[in-house]
């Protein structure tokens, strides 16, 4: 399995970020972080081993990113207002840089899904729901999709922005609205297990549903817990049977 790591000074974020790639071909998956980890956290844990026939057979491409949670919703030394702006800042990041990259080193044809587990969901849903003309669709697991969960009380409208549970009933472009309805890959997974959350995913589906927006809600049973064995299972899962 081809692996590449890469690293540029982003203007986004004012910090240099890298960037793991996995493979020669295929589709490209974007790999979002959980909570506090890095861009190697899919790899430390595994999860790209169980990936590895898909990479092998050029089915896919993956390409995963740091997180900046710490400078962001994570850090308790910083106003909140500031963890909006960083957030929005990673935002941009992802759909003026990361983008951008992975067309490069693919092809402009070539579809990107995002995908991320736990917070790593969040961010991947909202990714793509804010630019659906960038990304085709997302495989977001064990997530739950209010922002506030992570915000410890404070609320303004980037928060608002961020948080899909919140602006998805208010969702009255026309022209997002096609762009994410003209995806077959939205996928929502979740265990019901120790930690596991499945009716942050049945109300987020439900949001979905009164838009028209065509989704998969898939509830795994109560032996798939918040943690790494359910996402090895599930994202080969999904690769296998869905792409």
């Amino acid at each position: 399995m081809k692996r590449e790591l890469t690293s540029w000074y982003s203007p986004s974020l004012g910090r240099d970020m890298p960037i793991a790639a996995y493979g020669n071909y295929g589709f490209a998956l974007l790999l979002v972080p959980t909570a506090a980890a890095d861009y190697l956290e899919y790899e430390r844990f595994q999860l790209i081993d169980a990936l590895q026939p898909f990479i092998d057979a050029e089915k896919v491409k993956v390409f995963s990113i740091n997180s900046i949670n710490n400078e962001s919703w994570l850090n308790n030394e910083m106003i909140p207002e500031h963890k909006a702006i960083r957030h929005n800042q990673f935002n941009n990041y992802v759909f003026d840089e990361v983008v951008p990259f992975i067309r490069t080193n693919t092809s402009a044809e070539t579809e990107i899904i995002i995908s991320g587990a736990s917070f790593g969901a969040l961010h991947s849903m909202n990714l793509f729901l804010k630019r659906p003309d960038l990304i085709n669709g997302t495989i977001a697991m064990s997530g739950v999709y209010d922002l506030t969960e992570y915000t410890k009380g404070f609320w303004d409208e980037q928060v608002y922005l961020n948080s899909p549970m919140h602006y998805v009933p208010n969702l009255t472009d026309e022209n997002i609205l096609a762009d994410i309805r003209k995806s077959h890959h939205i996928h929502i997974l979740t265990g019901s297990g120790s930690y596991e959350d499945p009716d942050a995913s049945r109300k987020f589906a439900g949001l979905l549903d009164n838009k028209g927006i065509n989704y998969e809600l898939d509830v795994w049973g109560e032996d798939m817990k918040h943690d790494w064995p359910t996402w090895r299972a599930m994202l080969p899962h999904y690769l296998g049977t869905r792409f």
